[in-house]
């Protein structure tokens, strides 16, 4: 029993190294991914944080407040229209911040906010301290904050408590990004999975080439996967999209028409990207390292 276990072992053995995509996918793809991460996100340097100065007067819009220079103790000379005004603090590596504020309203503060442009804003002037306005659901926005805060107490610039005023307005919100990823994943997942896999399946368990000698056409046996996919991909999207209205008070802000042409164009390309992964995948293995090629950095 032993020996016949043992040959068994070793056949298994020979049966994984006789595919050299097996091998790479099982060892080769793990070192890879850990060194195309490692250099994506090690060694970065200090982040740049875009901070919004809302100016109160509108006619100020486009000049660097007086308060802001004597609390980051710079001159007017390094502020530009176009690139703001750049501030970096701390000697130690660990105690290094690198902030840039651009003044703007505070229509233009609550749009670059939507875009990520700026992770949060803060409003000021001679008579009173620092008001800060962001989500403090937001990690990045109160890293930003307290990084802010703690540069200002070092240039004694703080006389008084600073307020901190939060931002809960729709469409501005954490969870009003994590949603639309969320969906932009479940297309994804729908297509490179439902599509995709199935369509290896086939393959490996030659069915497709039986599929040729019926009088099927090759572009409506696609057109058929493509399109079971994406109405079970919808249904999944309304039912994000109910729970996260009734839940989190999420609306559409928008065009509907506009809304579904994104939909259908995001959801062809992944489509496609399915099919090629699905004509290049050899076995299940291949595939399920294709694939996850695909999905991971995304």
């Amino acid at each position: 029993m032993n020996k016949m276990l043992f040959r068994l072992v070793i056949s298994q053995f020979k049966l994984f190294f006789r595919e050299p995509g097996v091998v790479f996918w099982s060892f080769g793809f793990p070192v890879l991914m850990a060194w195309i991460l490692g250099i994506a996100f090690a060694n970065k340097g200090e982040i740049e944080r875009n901070i919004a100065v809302v100016a109160e007067n509108p006619e100020e819009v486009y000049l660097v407040p007086e308060w802001l220079l004597n609390k980051t103790g710079t001159a007017s000379t390094k502020y530009s229209r176009e690139s703001g005004l750049e501030w970096k603090v701390g000697e130690n590596h660990g105690e290094q911040a690198h902030f840039r504020f651009l003044v703007m309203s505070e229509d233009a503060a609550i749009l670059a906010l939507k875009r990520g442009q700026i992770a949060l804003w803060i409003e000021g002037s001679p008579e009173r301290d620092l008001r800060f306005r962001f989500d403090p659901n937001n990690t990045d926005a109160r890293l930003t904050y307290l990084l802010l805060e703690s540069a200002f107490r070092k240039q004694k610039s703080l006389n008084r408590k600073t307020e901190v005023l939060p931002l809960t307005t729709i469409g501005i919100r954490y969870v009003d990004f994590l949603i639309p990823g969320l969906m932009a994943i479940s297309i994804m997942n729908a297509c490179l999975w439902g599509i995709g896999w199935n369509l290896i399946e086939l393959r490996i368990k030659k069915l497709l080439r039986r599929m040729v000698a019926t009088p099927l056409k090759k572009s409506v046996f696609l057109l058929s996967h493509g399109l079971n996919r994406m109405f079970i991909s919808a249904a999944e999207l309304l039912l994000l999209y109910v729970f996260a209205h009734f839940f989190f008070d999420i609306t559409i802000q928008g065009s509907l028409l506009a809304l579904s042409l994104i939909f259908l164009s995001g959801y062809s390309a992944f489509a496609g990207i399915a099919v090629l992964i699905s004509s290049r995948a050899e076995n299940t293995q291949s595939g399920n390292g294709l694939i996850n090629s695909v999905t991971l950095p995304m």
